[in-house]
C-alpha cells in the first residue's frame, strides 16, 4: 500500500520532535553528551506516548556516523535503516510473541557477535513484561554483564509485571500521558501540513477521545479526515467516533441540578436510541460533576481540569448558585453507584435508578446557614415562651445535615435574664449581702448569673452548663462543677477565671473569691415523679419553637427529656 497513516508519517525522528516527554528526552540527551548511557534502559508508560519512538531515536543517536550524538543526522546508512526498521544491528523484538526461554537463549547466543557496521548492537524488546519467568531468568546474566558492544532497550506498559531483578539492572524512564493542549497543538500542525480545514473545538473532541495517547489521536484524526466530505464538523466527529456531545452532558447536569426528572429521562432516552454506550455516558457524567466540584472549590482550575477554556466558563456559570455541599452529595452518589452501573446487565435502567436516588436526597445546608436560621428563630419567639419552654424540657431534633456538629454547638439550656438592661443595678437593690448569705435559694441566683454568662460569654457557658452554687459566705462564692474533669479544667483556665471573676464582681457589686469544686457523687439520682411527665413532653413537642424548627430544617424529633 502506498498510503502511510498519519501516526507513521509524522513519527518524531529526533529528540526535539517528541511531544510531551521533555523530562525523558532531556535526560537521554544529557547522558549521551556526557557519555554515561546505560547498557540497559527501560521505558514505561501508557500506550501511544512515544516509548518505541524514543527507543528508535536513542538507537540512531548511538549508531549515527557522527555518534554517539544527541542529534542524529537521519541521513547516514545507520539512521536511515533504523528509521525504515530494517537495520541488521538494531533488532526490534515483540515480547508478546517471542516470550519463551528458547527465544532468549537464541538472543543470548547472538550477543557475542559484533555489529556488522554500526558502533553498537541494540536490542529493542517491546512489551517486555510479556516474557515468561524462565525467559527473564535466562536474560538476567546477559543483561547484567553484556558485551561492550551490546545495548538493551525495553518498552512496557505494565512495569509492575517485570521482576525486580530485571528492574534493578536497568535505567528506568517513565513516560506520562500527553496533555490535551499538546495533542491539540500537534494535530493542528499536522492538519495544516495535510491541508485539512478543522476547527480547534473539533480537535479537542478528538484529543479527549485519545486519552493522552498521541498515536490514538492521530489515528482518530486519520479516520475523521477519511470519513468526512469537505470541512470536518463537530457533528461528523460525533457520528464517526460515537462520542457523546458535550452539550448533552451539560444539559444532563443542568437537569440534575434543577431536579427536572422528566427532562433527564428524555435526554437519556434520546442518547440510548442514538446508540451511545450508557456505561461510557455514565463515566462522562461522573467526570463532569467532578470537574464541576473542582471549578466550584479551586481557583486554579486549568491545572486540574483538562478542558477548553469556553467549557470551563460554562461550568462556572452552571455552578454559580449551587453550593459545594450539594455538588459533593451528587458526586458521592455517582461515585458509589459506579460498580452498579458497570456490572449491571441493564445499565440504562440502573442509571435511571441512580438519578432517582439523587433526587431523593435533600440538599444539605452549610452549618453557618443552619446556625443563622436558629438564631433568627430564637428572636421570633417571645422571651417568656422561650424561658418557659427551655426550663421545661429539652427536645433533640434530627436535622439530617451535620446534626452532630449542629447539636454540639447548640446549648442544652438557654436562660435569659429577666432584665437584660441594667441587671447589675437591679441585683444590687434586690439582693443585699445579708440576704445572699442567709438565703437558701442559690438556684435562683445561679440562674441569673448563668444567664449573664450565656449572653456575654457563650463558650464559657458551655463548660458551666452543669454547675450550681453550693454556698455564698461573705466574699466567698463556692461553685460546684458537674460533668467530668474536662469541664473543671476548662473553667480553671486563666482566661475563663478572669472572665468569671469580672462577671461575679459586676453581679455582686464587689470582688468575690471563687472556689471551684468538682461534683463527687458516683450515682446520679434519676428518680423523678412520673405524674405530669407525659403532659410536659407533649407540651414541649407541640411548642412553636420545635414545630418551626422541624418545618424549617425538614427534620424529625429524636428524643425529649425532662430536665
Amino acid at each position: 500500500m502506498s498510503y502511510l497513516v498519519l501516526a507513521r508519517k509524522y513519527r518524531p525522528q529526533t529528540f526535539d520532535d517528541v511531544i510531551g516527554q521533555e523530562h525523558v528526552t532531556r535526560t537521554l540527551t544529557n547522558t549521551i553528551s556526557a557519555g554515561r548511557v546505560a547498557h540497559g534502559v527501560l521505558f514505561s508508560g501508557p500506550r501511544g506516548t512515544g516509548k518505541t519512538t524514543v527507543a528508535r531515536i536513542l538507537a540512531k543517536a548511538m549508531n549515527c556516523i557522527n555518534g554517539p550524538t544527541p542529534a542524529p543526522c537521519n541521513i547516514c546508512r545507520s539512521c536511515t535503516e533504523i528509521t525504515l526498521g530494517n537495520s541488521v544491528d538494531v533488532l526490534e523484538i515483540d515480547g508478546a510473541s517471542n516470550n519463551g526461554v528458547e527465544n532468549v537463549r537464541d538472543l543470548r547466543d547472538n550477543v557475542k557477535y559484533k555489529p556488522a557496521y554500526s558502533s553498537y548492537k541494540i536490542y529493542i524488546i517491546d512489551e517486555v513484561h510479556m516474557l515468561s519467568t524462565p525467559a527473564f531468568n535466562a536474560l538476567l546474566k546477559t543483561l547484567e554483564e553484556p558485551p561492550p558492544h551490546v545495548m538493551f532497550i525495553f518498552a512496557t506498559t505494565e512495569p509492575h509485571k517485570i521482576p525486580v531483578t530485571i528492574l534493578s539492572r536497568c535505567q528506568r524512564h517513565d513516560f506520562k500521558r500527553i496533555s490535551l493542549d499538546s495533542i491539540v497543538s500537534h494535530m493542528a500542525l499536522v492538519c495544516e501540513k495535510e491541508g485539512v480545514n478543522i476547527v480547534s473545538e473539533s480537535l479537542f473532541l478528538i484529543a479527549r477521545a485519545a486519552g493522552g495517547s498521541m498515536r490514538d489521536a492521530l489515528s482518530l484524526l486519520d479516520l475523521v479526515i477519511s470519513c468526512s466530505e469537505g470541512p470536518v464538523t463537530n457533528e461528523n466527529i460525533l457520528d464517526i467516533l460515537g462520542i457523546v456531545d458535550r452539550r448533552a452532558i451539560f444539559m444532563i447536569s443542568e437537569a440534575i441540578l434543577s431536579s427536572d426528572f422528566p427532562v433527564l429521562l428524555d435526554l437519556l432516552e434520546d442518547l440510548y436510541n442514538s446508540g451511545h454506550n450508557i456505561k461510557e455516558l455514565y463515566y462522562d457524567i461522573v467526570e463532569h460533576f467532578r470537574n464541576l466540584l473542582v471549578v466550584k472549590m479551586v481557583k486554579k482550575v486549568s491545572k486540574l481540569v483538562t478542558l477548553p477554556p469556553h467549557e470551563i466558563v460554562m461550568m462556572s456559570e452552571q455552578v454559580k448558585n449551587i453550593s459545594a455541599t450539594t455538588l459533593n452529595q451528587i458526586f458521592d452518589v455517582l461515585y458509589k453507584e459506579e460498580s452498579s452501573v458497570r456490572l449491571s446487565p441493564n445499565p440504562k435502567l440502573c442509571l435511571e435508578m441512580v438519578f432517582l436516588k439523587m433526587f431523593q436526597i435533600k440538599p444539605a445546608l452549610p452549618i453557618e446557614v443552619l446556625i443563622e436560621k436558629i438564631d433568627n428563630l430564637r428572636h421570633m419567639i417571645p422571651e417568656k415562651q422561650k424561658k418557659d419552654f427551655f426550663n421545661t424540657a429539652t427536645v433533640c431534633v434530627d436535622y439530617k445535615m451535620d446534626k452532630d456538629e449542629l447539636i454540639g454547638r447548640t446549648p442544652q439550656k438557654i436562660l435569659e435574664p429577666e432584665n437584660k438592661e441594667g441587671y447589675g443595678a437591679d441585683t444590687k437593690e434586690a439582693m443585699t449581702q445579708k440576704a445572699l448569705e442567709q438565703s437558701d435559694d442559690y438556684e435562683r441566683t445561679w440562674e441569673k448569673l448563668y444567664a449573664i454568662i450565656s449572653e456575654k460569654h457563650p463558650s464559657l457557658a458551655a463548660s458551666m452548663a452543669k454547675c450550681s452554687i453550693r454556698k455564698i459566705t461573705g466574699n466567698r462564692l463556692e461553685i460546684e462543677v458537674g460533668g467530668n474533669g474536662f469541664n473543671v479544667n476548662m473553667i480553671k483556665r486563666r482566661k475563663n477565671l478572669d472572665i468569671l471573676d469580672k462577671v461575679c464582681r459586676d453581679f455582686f457589686g464587689k470582688s468575690m473569691e471563687i472556689a471551684l469544686e468538682e461534683k463527687k457523687t458516683s450515682e446520679l439520682k434519676i428518680a423523678q415523679e412520673k405524674t405530669g411527665t407525659t403532659n410536659l413532653i407533649s407540651d414541649a413537642l407541640n411548642h412553636p419553637l420545635v414545630t418551626d424548627a422541624v418545618e424549617i430544617f425538614k427534620g424529625n424529633v429524636l428524643d425529649a427529656k425532662i430536665l
